[in-house]
């Protein structure tokens, strides 16, 4: 790799995982954004029982990891952010697949319900055919009364789980 090449990496914008400190999620993602920086933390709706009802509560969808888009010569700006323990790579900060960021987007845009899920490569590959997630390809899991799509964060090694019903679904080509 040139230098030229190395140079225009840097100034390249590109999306990244941040690994944060314990429960600090959310406050990573507001100071974030009043830096200037784009960030984007997925949280997951689910369903929780208080003392006297149940209620829809937002928790961060990867504990401990918010997403953001910079360019490595802002590093220093995110790495002084309070709450911010590190941006995630070996070696060095390693960029997220587009991809994998849109997909992440499109699920939190469509307001499912989701959770955190192991990340394993177990399920069959199918495709969604109806509703907003229309198109998007995942691995189909039933197991101990889940069922749904689970799609993955690879850099992070984190996975989640969208409810969806196996008649929403398709086995992919």
């Amino acid at each position: 790799m040139s230098p030229h090449d190395t140079a225009a990496r840097e100034t390249e914008l590109r999306w990244y995982a941040i690994l944060t400190r314990s429960h600090q999620e959310k406050q990573v993602r507001d100071r974030l954004l009043a830096e200037g920086i784009e960030p984007f933390l997925p949280l997951s709706r689910v369903q929780r029982q208080w003392s006297d009802r149940k209620v829809w509560t937002r928790s961060p969808l990867f504990r401990g990891y918010c997403f953001a888009r910079f360019t490595l010569d802002s590093s220093l700006v995110i790495l002084k952010t309070a709450g911010v323990a590190r941006i995630v790579g070996i070696l060095k900060p390693e960029p997220i697949h587009d991809e994998e960021i849109a997909v992440l987007q499109r699920v939190a845009a469509a307001d499912c319900a989701t959770e955190p899920y192991e990340y394993s490569t177990e399920g069959t590959w199918v495709e969604v055919i109806r509703g907003p997630l229309a198109g998007l390809r995942g691995q189909f899991v039933r197991r101990e009364g889940h069922q749904g799509l689970v799609i993955r964060a690879a850099l992070i090694q984190q996975a989640a789980l969208i409810h969806i019903g196996a008649g929403e679904v398709v086995p992919a080509e």
